[in-house]
């Protein structure tokens, strides 16, 4: 039952280990990019936008020996005075720089010596890292880590274009791109207009141009579900969209007749009238239900209105793809940057730093458009909400695609339905038979009080049998924990038992609540950072059922997911399979997710415990109701339902239900629910495993069990499950 002792000394180690271990997967990941290419294609310099594999790989050991070792390492010594003049790109306050047009004619140093320039870096690093970097160093660290996943997909973009350049149409990775399936067609997703706040509001990294975080106006506004797709872009092309100037901006105009643009870049028409497209993967038959890429925001500009609609604005973009009616759109990240219609300018209040690392992004915000998202070529993890690219308006070589946007008309804001996924759920469980609502409404603030009272209930056993638990192995679980990691909880609620674990693990740097409740979240983070004063706490307001990215705050941490409560019993087997299956891929390879399990057992003890004597089960399975009636303007009479609690003996589950007393009509969203006497609305189940069923379940789903703890008695379990 007990993990093996970590020792005093590893330990102590762990911090600095895991320090070295992050900066070196990103300065392996630039060198595993460029492991398939000759020297003679490291070496090529295609166009002037563009720079040669092997620069980027020196720029960014550059980068870190220019603003890291050279200032803080005592004694080191540079690898060759030369390169600071070879490899510096832009930084005025450093000195003098080959130019940029001319770095393909750096023949030396050859790539292999440029190996051994990374090698010198690296080595001087990892003694760096080992040394107790101050808050300077760390902060200079998260920068040059972000600026080498940058220059890494810098290396893809600009290796494409050289690729395309060549007769022989070489491909990096020789290998046939994947068939998509056929796009349905885009759906206009509504979002309310008013003031949104955008930007990132810390604590973890982030550039200087996504701050300060700021408030701005939205009028209401719809935003496609997906890309525009190649198919839809022919059609554009079909129509003569590269042919009619009304379509297009002065300046995008000009491009077109100054180079010859009538198609996106890398396409050539084949025989046939079929069209090709460079890729990555060789030269390709153009997929017409993928994305379509590389086209300049002039293009984009021109389709958009070919189509009747516009680009989003940044502001417009962040505040959808933030939301939770987020969730209904698709290909945010890692298919396509995505033009806005927003020039890349200073947020309010944006002071740029002092020396030259204050050059980064500021003396760029001029003559440039900002983009959204990520693209497959993107490294993985580099993205978030508030990340902010920048591309002039003419340039086609980068990793760009469309998505849409149009206003609402004051009848589309009258009549519009509310795009709620509690009222779309709400509405489609109350029209099925036998009806249903999911369980994850019970807990808006007064959900969450009550079930907080649940747990002090004498025939509810799970809570205090968990607590006791937890208190008895937490030394065990922390035992497991790396410095510096982020925990995780999900549907934090209160947060009550969360503390257990908090007292046992000084280690732990970053609190991470995930709850669909924004008031439940917000008084639990206050509470924890009143508590827990030295602790990061990085709410995060959403589904955890959906849930696809952690705060930016708990990136690039090792990670301890923890799901106490015996909520993975809320979860039909299947559906608990899918759950484990996305907490793992939200935590990541390498992550332990901490669950707890109510183990099944008569059911003289379970009944008690979802019918209580108090009426305070019953209290919280009604809130549901109420919370439709003030949320979505229902009018359900809370006093002709009763609560139900039964055991299922096949299903090996308990079930909550609210039975209607009487014959009687209920109104949702314009819409009777009508309901008669007996009628049952079933609102929770709450399955129970033998403890071998689970281990199963957590196989299936990807995760190994590390550690499992079981109490007496009435039984409850935990257990440990490593990613």
């Amino acid at each position: 039952m007990s993990p093996d002792d970590t020792s005093g000394r590893e330990a102590s180690q762990a911090p600095a280990i895991a320090l070295v271990d992050r900066y070196l997967a990103v300065r392996r990941r630039t060198e595993a990019l460029a492991q398939p290419l000759s020297p003679e294609d490291q070496g090529a310099q295609s166009m002037p936008d563009a720079s040669p594999v092997k620069w980027h790989r020196a720029h960014t050991g550059w980068f870190f020996e220019t603003f890291l070792l050279t200032p803080f390492l005592p004694g080191y010594q540079v690898f060759d005075p030369a390169f600071g003049y070879l490899f510096n790109s832009y930084y005025e306050a450093v000195g003098p720089r080959q130019p940029r047009p001319l770095r393909g004619l750096i023949t030396r140093p050859s790539a292999g010596e440029v190996g051994a320039y990374r090698a010198h870096v690296d080595a001087a690093m990892v003694r760096l890292l080992a040394t107790s970097p101050t808050a300077e160093v760390m902060s200079r660290l998260d920068l040059g880590l972000a600026h080498e996943e940058q220059h890494q997909e810098l290396i893809l973009m600009d290796l494409l274009h050289l690729f395309a350049q060549s007769p022989l149409q070489p491909a990096y990775r020789p290998q046939p791109l994947p068939q998509r399936p056929a796009a349905d067609e885009a759906r206009y997703v509504a979002f309310d207009g008013g003031l949104v706040e955008i930007g990132d509001a810390g604590p973890g990294f982030a550039f200087d141009n996504e701050r300060p975080r700021h408030r701005v106006f939205l009028e209401s506004y719809r935003l496609a579900d997906r890309l525009v797709t190649n198919g839809e872009w022919l059609a554009f092309m079909a129509d003569g969209g590269y042919r009619r100037a009304e379509l297009w901006l002065s300046d995008g105009w000009a491009a077109v007749a100054d180079e010859g643009w009538d198609a996106p870049l890398y396409w050539r028409r084949e025989e046939g009238a079929t069209w090709s497209v460079m890729t990555l993967a060789g030269r390709q038959p153009v997929d017409l239900e993928a994305p379509v890429g590389h086209v300049s925001y002039y293009e984009a500009a021109a389709f958009a209105l070919w189509t009747g609609r516009r680009l989003p604005t940044e502001a417009e973009w962040e505040a959808a793809v933030g939301s939770h009616k987020g969730q209904a759109l698709r290909q945010t990240f890692g298919e396509a940057w995505q033009w806005t219609a927003s020039p890349y300018v200073a947020y309010p209040g944006f002071k740029p730093g002092g020396g030259a690392l204050g050059e980064y992004n500021g003396k760029f915000m001029i003559n440039q458009m900002a983009l959204r998202g990520g693209a497959a070529g993107t490294a993985p993890g580099h993205t978030r909400l508030s990340y902010r690219n920048f591309f002039h308006p003419a340039k086609r070589w980068a990793f760009t695609g469309v998505r849409l946007a149009g206003d609402m008309s004051p009848l589309d804001r009258e009549t519009a339905t509310p795009a709620s996924t509690f009222l779309e759920d709400a509405v489609t469980g109350l029209t099925d038979h036998p009806k249903t609502l999911p369980a994850k409404y019970f807990y808006d603030a007064e959900g969450s009080r009550l079930f907080e009272a649940i747990c002090d209930l004498p025939e509810y056993y799970p809570t205090r049998t968990e607590t006791a638990l937890l208190r008895r192995i937490a030394p065990e679980i922390a035992a497991r924990v790396m410095e510096g990691a982020v925990l995780v909880e999900f549907g934090s609620g209160a947060s009550t038992k969360t503390r257990i674990l908090l007292d046992a693990m000084p280690q732990v740097a970053v609190y991470a609540p995930i709850d669909i409740s924004e008031t439940a979240v917000e008084e639990a983070s206050k509470a924890i950072r009143r508590d827990y004063p030295g602790l990061i706490v990085a709410p995060l307001v959403d589904d955890f059922t959906r849930a696809f990215r952690l705060p930016a705050a708990a990136r690039g941490r090792p990670v301890t997911g923890f799901f106490p409560g015996s909520t993975i019993g809320n979860f039909a087997p299947a559906d608990a399979e899918i759950f484990l299956r996305g907490a793992h891929t939200l935590l990541g390879e390498g992550a332990m997710f901490v669950v707890g399990v109510d183990i099944a057992k008569s059911a003289d003890v379970l009944v008690p415990a979802y019918d209580d004597a108090q009426g305070v089960t019953a209290a919280f399975n009604k809130n549901v109701l109420a919370r439709i009636n003030s949320e979505l303007g229902g009018d359900f009479d809370l006093t002709a339902f009763d609560h139900r609690a039964v055991w299922n003996p096949d299903e090996s589950r308990m079930e909550m239900h609210l039975v209607s007393q009487v014959d009687q009509v209920a109104h949702l969203a314009g819409r009777e629910v009508a309901f008669t006497a007996g009628e049952t609305i079933h609102t929770e189940n709450s399955y129970k495993y033998a403890a071998n069923a689970f281990v199963e379940l957590a196989h299936r789903a990807g995760w190994k069990v590390a550690a499992r703890w079981i109490s007496d008695s009435p039984s409850f379990g935990v257990f440990a499950l490593a990613g």
